[in-house]
């Protein structure tokens, strides 16, 4: 049976494990009592343990004295999970998902549509990260108290709204993503229809400069995604989290990755100022089938691959970035192309979080990992 195997990246890939004796169970009837009898057994053989083998996963990958990472998958599907590390942590940004699910619920009580300027914020919210937009929705879903009743009922048990303006602050866990994940992408959901082809919409056109994350383990153009990173002023450590819907092996995943106390090391001011992120420590993950992914620290990223109606779709012109409304927050960049394999635009050099980043081998890498 597949067997899901995550990492700390997202990393997620699908292992055909195929009985010792060389092929699966026949569901064609059998005249054979001893047959049957076989067939019975093998079919009731103890699952794999996906816990354990993201667990095993994760023991080549280095994680810094002092920070936290969390990672959950989920096969949409077959309803198979795996978990790693545990705790809360803060949103940053990814939490514009959960607003936007949240002022969607809300419509659909009221029996209404989203009006022009609710549609233009949530646009700028997720596909630009525009922080002002996302106060603005804050502030119409009633900030902590609306997106905490709407978590109840989407099912997110162990994630509070941030106190006042601060919704960047908000906290969760990964298994909460993956939770607000299944309401955005799977077809049992208290949102509609149109609701989360809305929502999964926006989250595959996601501003190029800022579709690092999740979108590395997909091995083709599709994927959904939405990235959080805070610069926490009270420790000068970063959150980076990364959730979204991924496509590896033919096979769609929800993934979500969270992390804290990343450090960084900087030249110049961090962030908005005009200095150049710099070089921290690495995680380097492999697992399972496909190329190896580097979660990378630095200011190298590479360009995702899109098809040809998102490329097309990312040349509409973009709404003016407001100042930050966040503590530690970058505003999204107003003009310029993002960042290519060997250069950072001014936005990206002084706000991108110095802390992991996705960077996929060679092709010649990935060759030798296929089992």
């Amino acid at each position: 049976m597949p067997a899901v195997v995550g990492t700390v990246a997202g990393t997620v890939y699908v292992k055909e494990r195929a009985h010792a004796a060389g092929g699966a169970v026949s569901s064609a009837p059998s005249s054979s009592p001893t047959a049957r009898q076989e067939a019975s057994v093998e079919a009731a053989e103890p699952r794999e343990d996906r816990d354990a083998l993201l667990e095993k996963a994760m023991e080549s990958v280095t994680v810094e004295d002092g920070a936290k990472v969390a990672v959950a998958v989920l096969d949409p599907d077959s309803g198979d999970s795996a978990r790693y590390g545990d705790g809360t942590f803060d949103t940053a940004s990814i939490v514009k998902v959960d607003i936007l699910a949240a002022l969607l619920l809300q419509a659909q009580d009221a029996h209404r549509r989203l009006t022009a300027q609710e549609r233009s914020y949530a646009t700028a919210m997720i596909e630009n990260s525009d922080n002002a937009s996302a106060s603005a929705l804050w502030d119409a879903i009633g900030r902590a108290d609306g997106l905490d009743r709407a978590n109840k009922r989407l099912g997110l048990t162990d994630t509070a709204g941030g106190e006042g303006t601060l919704w960047g602050l908000t906290r969760t866990t990964a298994a909460d993503q993956l939770a607000l994940l299944r309401q955005v992408f799977g077809e049992e959901s208290l949102l509609s229809q149109a609701s989360r082809t809305y929502v999964r919409g926006l989250m595959e056109e996601i501003a190029e400069d800022q579709s690092w994350g999740v979108s590395a383990v997909a091995d083709g153009s599709r994927w959904a995604l939405k990235n959080g990173w805070l610069p926490r002023s009270t420790t000068g450590l970063w959150d980076i989290n990364s959730i979204g819907r991924v496509t590896a092996g033919g096979h769609d995943y929800l993934v979500a990755v969270l992390s804290d106390g990343n450090s960084t090391k900087a030249e110049g001011d961090l962030p908005g100022g005009g200095g150049r992120a710099g070089r921290g420590g690495r995680v380097r993950l492999t697992a399972g089938r496909g190329a190896p992914v580097q979660w990378l620290p630095g200011c190298v990223l590479p360009r995702p691959r899109h098809s040809a109606t998102a490329a097309a779709s990312r040349t509409r012109p973009r709404p003016p970035a407001p100042s930050p409304t966040q503590p530690g927050e970058c505003a999204p960049p107003r003009s310029g192309s993002g960042p290519g394999p060997k250069y950072l635009s001014p936005y990206a050099a002084a706000c991108r979080p110095s802390g992991f980043r996705f960077r996929a081998a060679s092709s010649a890498a990935a060759g030798s990992m296929r089992p």
